[in-house]
């Protein structure tokens, strides 16, 4: 097919092609570009070409770099005719879109470069903006001759060796002659969740030209259009080419969970399931039913999978629907397990160790790029499943880098970073199910959480739901578990088939991911509001009006119960939060924090969690710091330890050895210190 004739038939097909309306839609989008929307690319999509001029499609995809010279060539007569008739040059590109195949980054192979093909994956890294120059002008400094080159944003610059004029090797660029144009790199990625499992993720580095730069962000799921070029590898002067894709079109693909086909069918069974008196049991029986028992953490792990509704307030502040749950518990009593499970099953999730995560690892880093030589961004597991849910094993071990980073994530739902000069702000609008082990192998009864995990009590509050999973030999439950654990091995198909089946309920979560978004009826509003008061209320002791008050309860909670009522009510496809639903949620906030915030004398207080200390231990230390510095003028060195004994058993701050663990908390925390053995000082 000659150029000519190809230039022709994209003309006749921008003017003549309509609509099933009749609408003449290129035209239509062509007057929209010179008056409402000043962009300089046309959107077409190849479908419609197809219908209109099925050769001329299917060349498109055989030879696109001469298709889509050939269709900006046929924009630029169509402007200049009635009814736009554009006078002066105004540059359009043909962006094509809708092909007939969509590959995944790890099927591009040899067959085909230098093809137009439509790939689909996730943004991992993003390169700064740089001038590209698309018309190099060089003059020879001799005679002043000067010679233009086209360049390729793919290949080395081509440069004139010497003067066509004179043939002087004097020659050089001439940057205010020459047309530049904005270029970007990033690299594309095949989905987490379109890999089988143990596949490796494969990628590919893009180019973006023009008015394309700046359209994604590290995080993003796309839909890119594009020819696939190659380039020698310079290392090696071996025959082998590295892979890049010269993007025409991007599209954004949707941040909700969209992969999952739902079609009418399983619509239908979804309304049906929802309709069971018993769907919220049922929905916790089929999580992990190869494990037995951990009813009330499948349970907050169930509520994490439908998760609250997000919303915008009017000022623009944004509270989270994501509800984020800690699994904490002895080896061995399927942690990791159940995060395995739980990863198959939730829709766009994403499985590490905190242990094993480096480089980007759970947040965001900035690496050298090998294509451009400059700084870019990559994005870590966090940002990965935007939209989805991470799944981190191991959470006590992570960095010290990630676990600070992690902070804003899971509150504020983005990651901000600044390294090499990049400034930026990243979207994690993430579920977190983590699990972590005690410091010290087992947990001990005796301890609070916090002393026994490695994470800082500000961190651990950031979590709706903490489980503590026991392991502690009870006949009854023994018997049980191995009674399971057997029939399982024996391949027993019951004891490990889900009531409602696997790939069903996947879907279901999707569905009422996507399509329910319960608001609070003002009976459920009313029963919170109500259990609030009462926490607070009742733990005033009479008598107790110094020092820090035990809290039972604070609004970090209140704020957990909304969004866990909110995803029970989704449980059950419901648009409106019941009673009931916030009954359920009270329960199991009721519950957790009868396990993990209980002070030495049996008083619910949220500041074991906030803090990392009761209400009761900190009165304690500031008496214990007073009494040290009232003490101090009394000694040459400091206060006396045996006064220092004294005047705190007569404080009643307890037992000599409560008293002498007090003074070693002061020394670790650095509140004071030891100028000689035996005598204190306080900072």
């Amino acid at each position: 097919m000659d150029r000519e004739d190809m230039i022709e038939r994209y003309a006749r097909f921008l003017r003549e092609y309509v609509d099933d309306s009749g609408n003449e839609v290129y035209l239509n989008k062509l007057k929209d570009l010179l008056t409402v929307t000043p962009k300089r690319s046309l959107a077409i999509d190849w479908t419609h070409l197809n219908s209109f001029d099925p050769e001329l499609a299917g060349e498109l995809l055989e030879n696109p770099e001469e298709s889509i010279l050939a269709a900006e060539d046929a924009i630029q007569i169509v402007l200049r005719e009635p009814p736009l008739l554009k006078e002066e040059e105004f540059k359009v590109h043909a962006r094509f879109y809708n092909l007939p195949r969509t590959l995944l980054v790890k099927e591009l192979g040899s067959e085909h470069i230098n093809r137009l093909i439509q790939v689909e994956g996730i943004i991992t890294r993003v390169s700064e903006v740089k001038p590209f120059v698309e018309k190099a002008v060089f003059v020879c400094k001799d005679c002043g001759n000067e010679m233009v080159r086209l360049q390729r944003p793919y290949e080395n610059i081509v440069k004139p060796s010497k003067c066509d004029a004179c043939g002087s090797r004097n020659v050089d660029l001439d940057v205010e002659k020459s047309r530049f144009i904005n270029f970007q790199s990033f690299r594309l990625q095949d989905r987490p969740e379109s890999l089988k499992g143990g596949q490796m993720p494969r990628f590919v580095d893009a180019i973006l030209l023009d008015d394309l730069v700046d359209t994604a962000l590290p995080g993003d799921r796309i839909l890119a259009t594009g020819i696939l070029r190659v380039i020698l590898e310079q290392k090696d002067k071996r025959p082998i080419f590295k892979k890049v894709l010269e993007v025409n079109h991007i599209e954004q693909l949707s941040k909700e969970i969209e992969e999952l086909e739902i079609s009418p069918e399983d619509e239908q069974k979804i309304r049906e399931l929802a309709k069971r008196k018993d769907i919220v049991d049922a929905i916790v029986d089929s999580i992990a039913p190869a494990i037995w028992g951990h009813k009330t953490v499948k349970k907050g792990i169930a509520l994490a999978l439908f998760g609250g509704v997000q919303r915008t307030l009017p000022d623009g502040t944004k509270l989270r629907g994501e509800s984020h749950v800690l699994l904490v518990g002895d080896p061995g009593v399927a942690k990791s397990q159940i995060l395995r499970y739980v990863a198959n099953l939730a829709p766009r999730a994403i499985y590490t160790s905190g242990k094993s995560s480096s480089a980007a690892g759970l947040t965001a880093a900035a690496v050298r790029d090998e294509f451009t030589g400059s700084w870019v961004l990559e994005a870590g597991v966090l940002v990965l499943a935007d939209g989805g849910f991470a799944l981190i094993d191991e959470f006590d071990k992570m960095s010290d880098r990630d676990r600070s980073a992690i902070h804003e994530a899971l509150e504020q739902q983005t990651i901000s970073i600044s390294k090499a000069g990049i400034t930026a702000t990243l979207n994690a609008r993430t579920t977190v199910i983590a699990a972590a082990n005690p410091k010290y192998g087992r947990f001990n009864r005796h301890k609070s959480l916090p002393e026994q995990l490695d994470l800082p009590p500000t961190l651990l509050s950031r979590f709706d739901l903490i489980f503590l999973l026991l392991d502690e030999p009870d006949e009854k439950v023994d018997s049980s578990i191995a009674e399971h654990i057997l029939k399982v091995r024996r391949g027993e198909a019951e004891a490990v088939t889900p009531k409602i089946p696997y790939e069903l309920l996947k879907k279901y979560i999707a569905y009422a991911r996507k399509n329910v978004h319960p608001v609070l009826s003002r009976e459920a509003m009313e029963e919170i509001k109500r259990y609030y008061v009462r926490m607070r209320k009742g733990f005033k002791r009479p008598g107790e009006d110094d020092g820090v008050q035990p809290i039972p309860i604070t609004a970090r909670q209140l704020e957990a119960l909304i969004r866990l009522s909110e995803a029970h009510a989704r449980m059950r496809l419901s648009e409106t939060v019941t009673r009931e639903d916030a009954r359920a949620a009270i329960a199991i906030i009721e519950d957790m924090i009868r396990k993990i915030a209980v002070d030495e004398e049996g008083t619910l207080d949220v500041s074991i969690l906030e803090v990392g200390k009761s209400s009761k231990k900190i009165n304690k230390i500031d008496r214990m710091v007073d009494i040290i510095k009232s003490l101090e003028s009394e000694g040459e060195f400091g206060a006396p330890e045996d006064r220092i004994l004294e005047a705190a058993k007569q404080a009643g701050l307890g037992s000599e050895n409560e008293i002498k663990k007090l003074i070693n908390d002061l020394k670790r925390d650095a509140r004071i210190y030891e100028p000689r053995a035996g005598f204190y000082r306080v900072l």
